[in-house]
């Protein structure tokens, strides 16, 4: 399955969220969308250009986006929010939790440039808890796909999933590797490659970075089973502890913290139901700077490389 993963264009992720909020809209008349003074950065100009009287322009007053996407949720409208992930959570995460989170409200919080692979705009802009801070509200599912495929598909999907959503995705070209027909199944993850030596729980970003990883393995011998864990809230359970069940180790990929990201919720759920080695291959409690996104996830440990160290090293505490 690993020779079949391949790329031949690279497109953002953001681009994808800007296919899938044209498509969704052309579907659902329910749809709306809002956004905090970043049109173009979210790629939100075609369903704008279709849907000019279903677009509200917020400004730069994230609160009160977030304040207005509330309402119209209670209006019985679908808003998708948009804006860079440190101003979609971290600017707004009180009005997030009192006003979509405590009462449920079904509105789905989009946030681009997310992670190191921001890239020049530094550490300020650079979230890295934002997974977490999402994931411990009550009632909040958290999606992080890995592609533009991907990110277009789960645009989509979140339309019909009744309460509130953060989909997070990110700035720069990165490799297209999924199907563009695919369906995408909140909580359900992807099985990329099955393999009986180690397995691989990969988000985001860091799937690709996992396929190279488990290619860079198998010519040394090393059996991989990769996941693609496109949903961190809820989390795909039997899934995991049904890989780790025949390989007994894991190693898990992510661009966030790794206090509060998908590792901490793997070591939380074999803590519980099934001891089994861990490494983690995420930044480790600090924050980011300027830089270009490649060099900056070599540096932070987030490289192929990082994801083939944690597996040489969990292998050896089997």
């Amino acid at each position: 399955m690993l020779e079949n993963i391949v790329s031949t264009e690279k497109k953002a992720t953001r681009d994808g969220f800007g296919a899938g909020l044209l498509e969704v809209g052309q579907q659902n008349d329910q749809v709306v969308a809002l956004c905090a003074d970043l049109i173009g950065s979210l790629k939100m100009n075609a369903f704008i250009d279709a849907f000019p009287d279903r677009f509200i322009q917020a400004g730069i007053a994230e609160a009160n986006m977030i304040g207005m996407a509330a309402g119209l949720a209670t209006a019985g409208k679908i808003p998708y929010t948009g804006t860079f992930a440190n101003f979609s959570t971290g600017r707004v995460y009180d009005q997030i939790r009192q006003s979509v989170a405590y009462s449920h409200k079904n509105v789905k919080i989009c946030a681009s440039h997310a992670g190191l692979t921001l890239g020049e705009d530094g550490a300020t802009h650079q979230i890295l808890e934002d997974m977490g801070m999402m994931k411990m509200l009550p009632g909040m599912t958290v999606i992080n796909p890995c592609d533009y495929n991907q990110t277009k598909a789960a645009t989509i999907a979140i339309a019909n999933h009744e309460g509130p959503v953060y989909l997070r995705f990110g700035r720069p070209s990165w490799p297209v590797f999924t199907p563009a027909d695919q369906t995408f199944e909140i909580g359900k993850a992807n099985m990329m490659n099955e393999g009986t030596d180690v397995t691989i729980v990969a988000t985001g970003h860091l799937v690709w970075n996992a396929v190279e990883a488990a290619k860079t393995l198998a010519k040394e011998g090393v059996s991989v089973e990769l996941i693609n864990i496109h949903t961190i809230k809820p989390l795909d359970d039997e899934a995991i502890l049904k890989s780790v069940g025949k390989t007994g180790c894991i190693v898990t990929a992510e661009e966030h913290q790794m206090h509060g990201g998908l590792g901490d919720s793997v070591a939380q759920l074999l803590a519980r139901k099934m001891p089994t080695p861990l490494e983690m291959v995420a930044v480790n409690d600090s924050f980011g700077e300027s830089g270009k996104p490649a060099d900056l996830l070599v540096k932070y440990g987030l490289a192929p490389k990082n994801i083939v160290e944690a597996v040489k090293k969990v292998m050896k505490r089997k």
